[in-house]
């Protein structure tokens, strides 16, 4: 068909979606999150748990280096109560150390140390992993650092047989 004027009347493709298809494509969508985000929550907690068992082993790494560096003990405190632990010099000159950290364990995690041994090395009435200048670790310091994710699951950190240091281990290789 061409109009008066010669030219010919372009027919425009239309490429709309009806009611019901949105809705049926909301639907979809609604089925799929609910399916995905109960899943999802349990990763991001149990995530939570691997990167706060990697934290405080990097805190120790950070213990162990101070210790070499600076020629004095330090010590890894853990406060099982209140599920926060630091880094600190066992003893401070009269400027306190200005280093000393302070970190507060991820609400979906619980810490809590377990000493082999009777006794148990501790840093102002709390647990604490104690590090020799040389590098190593005290021999009463706790052998064990539990780490409860709130899904159940559990990491350790447990010292190496040379006690140079700690590594991390799943409950199943206990």
């Amino acid at each position: 068909m061409t109009l008066a004027t010669g030219n010919p009347i372009k027919r425009r493709n239309r490429c709309a979606f009806t009611l019901v298809e949105l809705i049926l494509v909301m639907v979809l969508l609604v089925v799929a999150i609910s399916i995905a985000a109960p899943k999802m929550s349990s990763f991001v907690r149990g995530r939570a748990l691997d990167s706060e068992a990697r934290r405080i082993l990097a805190i120790a790494h950070e213990g162990q280096s101070r210790a070499v560096s600076e020629g004095m003990p330090m010590v890894l405190w853990i406060d099982d109560k209140n599920n926060g632990y630091g880094l600190e010099e066992e003893t401070p000159g009269k400027d306190g150390d200005t280093k000393a950290e302070n970190y507060t364990a991820d609400e979906n995690v619980q810490v809590a140390v377990m000493s082999l041994n009777g006794t148990a090395t501790t840093f102002k009435n709390l647990p604490a992993i104690r590090f020799l200048a040389d590098g190593t670790v005290d021999e009463n310091s706790p052998q064990m650092v539990k780490l409860t994710g709130s899904t159940g699951g559990e990491l350790w950190l447990l010292e190496s047989a040379d006690r140079r240091g700690y590594e991390i281990s799943d409950s199943e290789k206990l």
